[in-house]
């Protein structure tokens, strides 16, 4: 399923001394298969870009597409269900005192229907622990340490897990080291 940015412009900090152009008039087709990679120097609004796609903010004109649907209005957690997302800071994208397997299964959930449950199942953990055995970081075998007590790498490879445990239709990576 394609994605279409169309004119897609934001402003920070509108109207005031500090008003920053950081997308101007973007316009962007990626179609299912395709391999993107955005360069510019720091402050181009690659990052920006990633925020408007994943919903992290709207822009102020301009649409976004996901196949026929426009996404423009929609918020991160509803576009959370067909975009993975690997962040630049290997703090974000995990949360720091839950476990590696309750950060696992909130990623499973994603932008699916929740209700009161048990939140992780035998049969869960032992998909857990096959997926991390394949980064070969030992994780597998540490479903249930806090994963504030990893490294920004490790934190990293788990959050790459995360994003695509559910092989979402979109994968942002921000970074080279995403």
């Amino acid at each position: 399923m394609n994605l279409t940015l169309t004119d897609v412009t934001k402003r920070f900090h509108k109207g005031s001394v500090n008003e920053v152009l950081a997308l101007n008039g973007v316009n962007l087709r990626i179609d299912t298969g395709d391999f993107i990679t955005v360069l510019g120097s720091n402050g181009a609004g690659k990052s920006t870009m990633l925020n408007a796609i994943a919903g992290g903010f709207f822009p102020d004109s301009g649409t976004i597409r996901h196949g026929d649907t426009d996404v423009t209005s929609w918020p991160e957690y509803t576009r959370a269900s067909f975009i993975g997302r690997v962040f630049q800071d290997p703090l974000m994208g995990s949360a720091a005192s839950l476990t590696i397997e309750e950060n696992m299964a909130l990623a499973d959930r994603r932008g699916k229907a929740r209700g009161l449950a048990k939140g992780v199942k035998r049969r869960d953990r032992d998909r857990y622990r096959e997926l991390l055995s394949q980064i070969g970081l030992g994780l597998e075998d540490r479903l249930r340490d806090k994963v504030g007590l990893l490294s920004g790498g490790q934190r990293q490879s788990l959050t790459m897990i995360m994003a695509t445990m559910d092989h979402p239709d979109i994968l942002l990576l921000d970074e080279h080291t995403a």
